[in-house]
């Protein structure tokens, strides 16, 4: 009996419904498409809306975290690509885009102390 006990919260643990799931890819997909027509803000909204459906989306958050680069939103872009690799640490794409993105927020970093000397 004790097993069984132990087993129930595991069965318990609510995942996003196949609806939600699906409300969230659309959000991403509708994002991509507005991305490529240089709409961040609006990109930047539906990755979030996506974000908010399925907060275990790690393709949702990896493509909130290009559009928040995109507005210039650095820490939280990079919030977002180390939630996104937690989720899915063997992801290419993700690892290719959060290894751009350190390097050039090292960039911009670096700028930033030089001009404050």
């Amino acid at each position: 009996m004790k097993r069984a006990l132990l087993l129930l919260p595991l069965l318990l643990v609510p995942g996003p419904s196949p609806a939600a799931e699906k409300a969230s890819v659309q959000e991403v997909k509708f994002g991509i498409e507005v991305a490529q027509k240089g709409m961040w803000r609006e990109a930047l909204f539906r990755f979030q809306k996506a974000v908010e459906i399925d907060p275990q989306n790690p393709s949702a958050l990896n493509d909130l975290a290009v559009a928040l680069e995109q507005v210039g939103e650095f820490q939280e872009a990079r919030e977002n690509y180390e939630r996104a690799l937690e989720l899915k640490p063997d992801d290419l794409y993700i690892q290719q885009n959060y290894d751009l993105f350190r390097e050039a927020d090292d960039k911009r970093n670096r700028k930033k102390r030089t001009r404050s000397r």
